[in-house]
């Protein structure tokens, strides 16, 4: 688990298969369910992708995200505004979300990581770094009982 002032990343190994990991990042219903997201359309290469949070604490608040690249089971990846108010403004700068998959022995080896806080304006950096460091600390959590549950 590194991370520097422009890039968060976390690991967790997942004792389930890359084909369920896959479907569990993938599938637009079941994203939500571990994220915590109702997603309004499913997951395309080029598509902008919009919902509510359903997480506690955050219920309703604006998801949206354009997906950037599916390599089946090796990579998925979408860029999104974090911290950006209101979420729908075409100009907020972005980072890039990408989980990457490779296959163990035990399951898969998942890792996230989150680039390009740099773009993020100075006034505003340390606490969306911050609040999206601690997110996905428990996003990998979740998705791991989610997949292994």
């Amino acid at each position: 688990m590194s991370s520097s002032i422009d890039r968060i990343e976390k690991q967790i190994l997942l004792r389930a298969p890359p084909a369920r990991v896959w479907q569990a990042l993938t599938d637009a219903r079941q994203f939500g369910e571990w994220f915590k997201v109702k997603l309004e359309s499913d997951f395309a290469v080029g598509k902008r992708v919009t919902g509510k949070m359903t997480y506690p604490g955050y219920e309703g608040w604006p998801f949206a995200a354009t997906v950037e690249s599916m390599e089946r089971e090796a990579l998925f990846s979408f860029r999104w505004s974090p911290g950006a108010d209101p979420v729908d403004d075409p100009s907020a700068p972005t980072t890039l979300v990408e989980f990457r998959l490779r296959p163990t022995a035990e399951g898969t080896l998942l890792t996230v990581v989150e680039s390009g806080f740099d773009r993020i304006p100075a006034d505003k950096r340390a606490e969306v770094f911050r609040g999206n460091e601690e997110g996905w600390a428990i996003q990998t959590q979740n998705i791991k009982t989610y997949v292994e549950g």
